[in-house]
């Protein structure tokens, strides 16, 4: 099992910054990749972004691309995840997700997610 821990979540006026944190623990050695889904009200969950464990491959969705940033540091098994030029969209609650090298397809592993609110 891994278990993840997000924290930075907050509100911040439109244009502004935040950045999240998710920290790992547990069967760390056993992830092949970290991301970040959110969800807004009366919406589905969405995947924001993603990184590869082992490689410097990065994802992002579209409507982040060129505002977000994400990051690890392996050696805390933490990773992050800049949010720059904030929009009233990106209002949404935020979950780390964990993928496991046994099933890249989906993510396996779930934070408990952390609200993120962008004001107008």
């Amino acid at each position: 099992q891994v278990q993840l821990v997000e924290s930075g979540g907050g509100l911040v006026q439109a244009g502004g910054s935040l950045r999240l944190s998710c920290a790992a623990s547990g069967r760390t050695f056993s992830i092949y990749a970290m991301g970040w889904f959110r969800q807004a009200p009366g919406k589905e969950r969405e995947f924001v972004s993603g990184i590869l464990w082992k490689d410097d491959i990065t994802y992002y969705a579209d409507s982040v691309k060129g505002r977000f940033t994400i990051s690890r540091d392996n050696a805390k098994n933490t990773v992050y995840l800049q949010m720059n030029r904030l929009i009233p969209e990106d209002t949404a609650v935020y979950y780390c997700a964990a993928w496991d090298d046994t099933n890249r397809g989906s993510p396996v592993y779930w934070g408990q997610g952390t609200q993120v609110t962008v004001s107008s």
